[in-house]
């Protein structure tokens, strides 16, 4: 192997007002331990919290310097320094906490531009389409934090494909064996993998190759939560097909064998991504979190000889790639463009889980466009 020198694109573009006023709405793990570690490290200005217990939002408040929290949300979207809100609530709470926003937009009570919404974009495709008209209505600035985007070895093999390494993509893998911790809201919900864990890595196919013309997926029950509740989308298998003939498919494994109940472990996710003139594979450092384990990426290419690449960097998905998002949200407010990870984009990865979901019930090939055209 040789180490590469030459520097491939994974890091967020930043905007030039860093001092936008963000509003957090929501104290869990994943604002506590990442959103806000990540803008902190970065610069952006979050100035006001507030969650469903607001000695949580206190303590959260206190650790990151933040100068205002308030006790309810609405008190939130009405402050007149917050031009953007983060919301990192349960999807079945999220659509309530937007159509306030919206409401408040529209009648003159708040100055919202932009909303970072957390993933999945509701609860189904037909909630998160209805988000996304929504905002449209109030022009609203809408993201969707699928942060896996910007997971550094993901970013670099998007660098890697657009210069043109790999030639015609051919087949692209994603193989996960990792043990989830699971959000107690799943519980009524009644989901586990395809939306939580899968919905990354659909996403991220997509924003690798483009849209898939058809899935086809099967799932089985995890043993392990299977013991906590009902649920059908467990270990998750599937495959994308593209007319152009690339396939991609996903392993999503969150039982790994008896790991938990007293046999070694092997955890790990690794993907691959073969093309005409060259290859691509990598690791994921995030099931190893709280440990800082940086994401990987090997690459060989005609182009540069018969020798594997080996690019490095010291940053993390968890929390360092979490910056990634609010940064293209602000860029996109900044600018007057849309994001990439724009609402209206999501609802194409919403779909293909959909899709995911029809297709392993009705044991068939599903296309995303039955669930982009059924509402």
């Amino acid at each position: 192997m040789r180490k590469v020198t030459a520097r491939l694109n994974y890091r967020p573009t930043l905007p030039r007002n860093k001092h936008v006023g963000i509003g957090c709405i929501g104290s869990g793990f994943i604002m506590a331990d990442c959103q806000l570690v990540a803008y902190r490290s970065v610069g952006f200005n979050p100035i006001a919290i507030t969650s469903r217990k607001l000695a949580n939002a206190e303590q959260v408040a206190k650790r990151h310097d933040l100068p205002t929290v308030y006790r309810h949300y609405q008190r939130l979207l009405v402050d007149p320094e917050i031009e953007v809100i983060d919301i990192a609530v349960p999807p079945d709470v999220q659509y309530q906490v937007i159509r306030d926003a919206v409401k408040l937009k529209k009648s003159g009570d708040s100055n919202l531009r932009g909303i970072l919404a957390q993933k999945p974009l509701g609860i189904n495709y037909r909630q998160a389409r209805q988000i996304v008209q929504m905002c449209e209505r109030a022009s609203i600035t809408l993201a969707v934090n699928q942060n896996m985007r910007w997971d550094q070895s993901v970013r670099a093999c998007k660098d890697v494909l657009t210069r043109g390494y790999l030639g015609e993509p051919v087949l692209a893998t994603i193989d996960m064996r990792a043990i989830p911790h699971w959000m107690p809201w799943q519980k009524r919900q009644g989901w586990l993998t395809l939306r939580i864990m899968s919905i990354h890595h659909l996403d991220t196919f997509r924003y690798w190759f483009g849209e898939p013309s058809r899935v086809i997926a099967s799932v089985r029950t995890d043993p392990r939560t299977a013991t906590q509740f009902d649920h059908e989308d467990g270990i998750c298998l599937y495959i994308l097909e593209y007319d152009d003939g690339l396939r991609a498919a996903g392993c999503d494994d969150v039982w790994t064998g008896p790991a938990r109940e007293g046999a070694a472990d092997d955890i790990g996710i690794r993907w691959r991504v073969e093309g005409t003139t060259g290859a691509a594979r990598g690791t994921i450092g995030w099931p190893a979190y709280p440990n800082r384990v940086p994401s990987t990426l090997d690459f060989t290419s005609v182009r540069r000889g018969p020798n594997w690449l080996t690019p490095r960097w010291n940053e993390v998905w968890f929390p360092d790639a979490f910056a990634g998002p609010m940064a293209e949200l602000l860029c996109a407010i900044q600018d007057g463009v849309e994001p990439s990870l724009s609402g209206r984009d999501n609802l194409h990865t919403m779909a293909l889980v959909e899709a995911c979901y029809v297709s392993a019930r009705e044991h068939r090939a599903v296309e995303p466009r039955e669930i982009l055209e059924s509402v």
